[in-house]
């Protein structure tokens, strides 16, 4: 692998423009592949359109991420469609807010899900609620549909909420529904935000809960519950509820990547052989590989707080930028043979924050990064291990297909596995 450095980047005296009036239907239309094909049809790491009839610059690359995400540029109120902002994060979310306010906001999350003890808890509640779940699959499944239960066990016993707390699969089912239905339009969107109302009254129902002592001093919800801002002053209710789904649907939403791991073991059964033998000197490598090279979230957008410049070019207060994080995933200046699954190229990567950015660029201190990247990929590297050396069981034929029109996609079958036996 090169490093983000080695390479110039391919930059004009100014960012060029589409030739079209709107790119609405061709972003739709080549969903992930939007901006890579663009990139290379103007022969630059930007370009500038319009997008449902608004002005943007679209851009990719590790320059492209280090401009959006330092110096406390952009901001992330307004910076997606509504339909999009409704579903993931809402308003009065730690992502809509800039300067101090974020920063603050954000380190309860960091001290929540970065400490090494409260990343073991997770990774222990984790296996014991895989093992125990696969314990009763007697047929096939579908296991994106099984960790997305499994998952929201998990990250309710991990945040201290008693399962007995909520109906876990009516609550699955709203989280799930939450990450499926943020890259659409209409009816199916529409019903998720609507559903998304009443889990946000569920959660308001467990911060008053914490608040009045019910569950363990010092758990995570505890900890957000007694959350005070700048001004000292505990979070609204209803604020306190968005950044409880603010932890609880992000985890569920590593369904996605754990499914894509498995699918990578199944296509590549080398690495599963090595795992299953114990060896897992290159866990973290395939990890980091699975998060590289499969399709998560396409883009990131942000509104500029300030005028500053970039490629020979002014940017105004306001405007509008989308950061291409499958693109940056993708580029052939940083990856050798990005298109090619090769979690050996982790040996030698020098790890660029703004190279590898499945879940934004930057550092998570300073930064708009997402602070639950650490839990992500222990997340992953523990499904890793318990499908590799805990479970045995059979890939039935399948539609294994991805589409890259689908946000977020996965495989088109949900990977069905059969004959699940726990390993003595």
């Amino acid at each position: 692998m090169t490093t983000a450095q080695t390479k110039t980047a391919r930059t004009e005296a100014g960012i060029p423009g589409l030739r079209v009036p709107d790119s609405t239907l061709g972003f739709l239309a080549n969903g992930y592949l939007f901006g890579l094909r663009r990139f290379a049809l103007v022969g630059a790491d930007a370009f500038r359109t319009r997008i449902a009839g608004l002005p943007v610059t679209v851009a990719y690359g590790a320059d492209a991420a280090r401009m959006f995400y330092e110096g406390d540029r952009f901001g992330r109120d307004r910076a997606m469609p509504t339909s999009v902002q409704h579903l993931l994060q809402d308003e009065g979310s730690v992502q809509t807010l800039d300067g101090d306010a974020h920063r603050r906001r954000k380190m309860m999350f960091l001290r929540m899900l970065s400490t090494e003890q409260g990343l073991e808890e997770l990774r222990t509640t984790f296996a014991q609620e895989l093992l125990a779940a696969a314990a009763g699959w007697a047929g096939p499944v579908v296991l994106h549909d099984e960790l997305c239960r499994v998952l929201t066990r998990t990250a309710l016993r991990w945040t201290g909420i008693p399962t007995g707390e909520a109906q876990v699969d009516g609550l699955t089912s709203e989280l799930a529904g939450m990450v499926e239905n943020a890259g659409r339009f209409g009816p199916a969107n529409w019903v998720a935000r609507l559903r998304r109302r009443r889990t946000e009254a569920w959660a308001r129902g467990m911060v008053e809960a914490a608040r009045s002592g019910r569950f363990a001093e010092g758990s995570p919800v505890v900890q957000l519950a007694l959350h005070t801002d700048a001004d000292g002053r505990l979070l609204s209710a209803d604020d306190a509820a968005i950044e409880l789904l603010n932890v609880l649907r992000p985890t569920v939403a590593v369904a996605r990547f754990i499914v894509f791991a498995a699918l990578a073991l199944h296509r590549h059964p080398i690495w599963r052989e090595r795992f299953a033998a114990g060896d897992e000197q290159e866990l973290l490598s395939f990890v980091h590989e699975v998060r590289r090279f499969y399709p998560f979230f396409p883009v990131i957008g942000g509104r500029a707080l300030k005028p500053f410049t970039w490629h020979d070019t002014p940017f105004e207060r306001g405007d509008w930028v989308m950061l291409d994080l499958y693109a940056t995933n993708h580029d052939e200046r940083i990856w050798s043979e990005p298109r090619r699954f090769t979690p050996e190229r982790f040996r030698t990567w020098n790890g660029d924050r703004n190279a590898l950015i499945p879940q934004g660029a930057g550092e998570p201190e300073a930064g708009h990064r997402c602070p639950g990247e650490q839990a992500t990929v222990d997340l992953i590297g523990e499904a890793v291990r318990v499908l590799s050396q805990r479970l045995s069981y059979r890939v039935p034929d399948q539609d294994l297909r991805t589409s890259l029109r689908r946000f977020p996609a996965l495989p088109q079958s949900g990977f069905v596995i059969d004959g699940v036996v726990r390993r003595a």
